[in-house]
């Protein structure tokens, strides 16, 4: 789908009480005066699936973090080309208190809401507010690790690994921002194409549609139509992806 650079929604606020990431966004640990100030500095933007957020190299006014949907963060090289170096998933926080540009291109891949705050004013609320600032090192740190974890997906995994690895992102994220749904099983739509997939894994897209259709067959995962999965055993889904599933579900 082709970005589009048509103005940004602003949906409705939702009160940080009911906020589906509260529990694991940049306010996780506020206690109840801090989020106060937070609310004096927020705001609410609704982008479409296709939608750019924001480009490398533009001023960047605000921060803020995924509230639902998913966006994607590419990065283009001098000749032209581009590379998806990352996924954005709900509860995942969005620019860099300092910097006034963007470092790559954020483009919505399915409609996404975002929790922003003015960047100017939220790096003066973290200098006052440890809470703030020791939250966002935890998942700069957190970011770190999953960073370094790809580098292992991309550099060493089979490629039915890969394809489960990415599929366990994605679930386990769902997972730990819906307690008890896996229970019943995991269940979401792919955020990306199966191209694009190929793309973000470093595969032929033959290889991800015949891996797909592997883990579909031996009972990895159910498929609807080609982006609607289903997840019935977690654990399942990260041994097929190479991993050791003992650790719970991270992030």
């Amino acid at each position: 789908m082709a970005a589009s650079r048509a103005p940004a929604l602003s949906p409705k606020p939702p009160d940080c009480g009911d906020c589906p990431i509260r529990h694991r966004a940049v306010c996780a640990r506020c206690e109840s005066d801090e989020l106060a100030e937070l609310e004096r500095i927020k705001f609410y933007r609704g982008y479409q699936a296709g939608q750019v957020v924001v480009s490398a190299g533009e001023p960047m006014g605000f921060v803020g973090s995924v509230v639902s949907g998913i966006a994607t963060l590419t990065q283009t090289m001098e000749d032209g080309r581009r590379s998806m170096v990352g996924l954005l998933l709900p509860s995942d926080f969005v620019g860099r208190p300092g910097r006034e540009t963007a470092a790559y291109d954020v483009t919505a891949t399915t409609d996404l809401v975002m929790c922003c705050f003015r960047r100017g004013a939220f790096e003066k609320l973290m200098l006052r507010t440890p809470n703030i600032g020791q939250r966002l090192l935890e998942m700069t740190l957190d970011e770190l690790d999953a960073a370094r974890e790809w580098m292992l997906v991309l550099g060493r995994k089979t490629a039915r690994e890969k394809i489960a690895s990415f599929l366990a992102t994605i679930a386990r994220r769902d997972a730990t921002l819906r307690p008890g749904a896996a229970d019943g099983g995991i269940v979401f739509d792919l955020p990306l194409t199966r191209e694009a997939m190929a793309d973000y894994l470093g595969l032929t897209l033959e290889t991800v549609s015949r891996q797909m259709s592997a883990l579909r067959r031996d009972g990895v995962i159910r498929l609807q139509g080609n982006r609607h999965v289903t997840v019935p055993d977690l654990a399942r889904l990260i041994e097929a992806a190479g991993d050791d599933s003992d650790g719970g579900l991270p992030g």
